[in-house]
């Protein structure tokens, strides 16, 4: 059903436990939503997830928010949990991250 909306990031809030994430979700029938999503800040610490990768993120647990309750979720604020930031993880992993073209190797060898 996500196809008769607009979901816009609009930014986030450094909390001191938390960032906390916004987005509007605009209708086909021009209602909007605000929406909400929290990850906490241990989820940036070594080995996880990087800054730039947490509005993406937010927005797939949105839309799959989105999509379950027929653009109409039942509450305006989530929580990312361990295991959206373990699939986010998992499709992106290295393997996943191969450079588009093979890097150009040094004159020297």
């Amino acid at each position: 059903m996500t196809k008769n909306v607009r979901v816009q990031y609009v930014g986030f809030k450094a909390e001191i436990l938390e960032r906390v994430y916004t987005f509007i979700v605009q209708r086909a029938s021009n209602e909007t939503s605000e929406y909400t999503l929290t990850i906490g800040n241990e989820a940036f610490g070594p080995r996880r997830v990087r800054f730039q990768d947490a509005p993406e993120i937010c927005s797939l647990r949105l839309h799959r928010e989105l999509d379950t309750f027929e653009d109409h979720p039942p509450q305006s604020n989530y929580r990312i949990s361990e295991m959206d930031l373990n699939d986010f993880l998992t499709a992106h992993s290295s393997s996943a991250r191969r450079y588009p073209h093979k890097p150009k190797s040094s004159p020297d060898q």
